[in-house]
């Protein structure tokens, strides 16, 4: 048989399991997950390979309106991400429904391969299922281009991997078969420790920080990480370490033992905090932290 690979963007409203998804099929963490609108910010790449194919797939920041520069990255990143991809995957809420941004994002790739993937029927009724399958058929969607799936759950996974090698054509192997992203270890460790932040602390914050990776140090059986959680008041940094030190302790506890297996020894990271006001509209500090290239 012939080898085929192809390139799949992941696309959809924030929070709807877009990361999740690929970490799924992947079959490792490559982006990080939380239950918090806009957690993925940059485009990440997982790639999946078996004896006969290789797929590409592009993880997107959250279609949403900007209210700020790291927000118009975001928005502008997503949809960059969907440029000459074979396959467009996009993603909807099972338990949200087809919502108007989703309907401006179906017209805006309605001349591209696009496949509706319902996220989250575990968690809702037939009813609501049909009610889905009605707007998108309304909206000249076929059932061939929709599937139903759970990707917590793991549930018609299989049978998504099927239908988008369907897509795939006669190429090359982009990536080694053992490389599952392009990301170096640096960006992959900042959005680890950015997780962990995302998931202690409260709503207000964790969408006004960003993580600078200052050192990784690969020594003898020992990786030493050194890091800074930048944040945008002194209120913030104050939450962000906790009484005496306890939050902040946590987070990196937390953000270590990802760390670990991410370079595969144990690690000894240090977390530091700094305040940088408005940082999200600065565009000196978005090039800093990795949210937007050189011009």
């Amino acid at each position: 048989m012939e080898f085929r690979s192809g390139f799949v963007s992941i696309m959809g409203s924030p929070n709807v399991g877009k990361s999740t998804l690929m970490n799924a099929l992947v079959g490792q963490k490559i982006a990080i997950a939380t239950q918090k609108a806009q957690t993925t910010r940059n485009k990440v790449t997982g790639i999946l390979t078996r004896k006969d194919y290789q797929i590409i797939f592009l993880d997107t920041p959250g279609i949403h309106v900007p209210k700020n520069k790291l927000g118009e990255y975001m928005v502008k990143t997503a949809y960059e991400a969907n440029r000459d991809v074979d396959l467009t995957l996009l993603l909807i809420d099972a338990k949200v429904g087809v919502g108007e941004r989703d309907k401006e994002i179906l017209q805006r790739l309605r001349n591209g391969n696009l496949m509706v993937v319902i996220n989250k029927v575990d968690a809702v009724n037939d009813d609501m299922l049909q009610n889905i399958r009605k707007v998108l058929h309304g909206l000249d969607i076929s059932p061939k281009q929709q599937i139903e799936i759970s990707a917590m759950q793991g549930d018609g996974l299989v049978q998504l991997e099927k239908e988008i090698v369907k897509h795939l054509i006669p190429g090359p192997m982009f990536y080694p078969e053992d490389m599952v992203t392009d990301k170096p270890e640096r960006f992959i460790a900042a959005e680890l420790i950015r997780e962990k932040a995302l998931l202690n602390l409260r709503d207000e914050i964790p969408h006004g920080i960003g993580i600078d990776i200052e050192k990784v140090e690969e020594l003898d059986n020992l990786t030493e990480v050194s890091a800074v959680i930048v944040c945008e008041r002194d209120s913030h940094k104050g939450i962000i370490i906790g009484k005496k030190g306890a939050m902040l302790k946590k987070i990196a506890s937390q953000a270590r033992m990802d760390l670990e297996v991410l370079f595969g020894t144990k690690v000894f990271l240090q977390v530091f905090v700094k305040v940088k006001e408005d940082w999200r509209n600065s565009g000196h500090m978005l090039k800093e932290l990795g949210y937007r290239k050189e011009e």
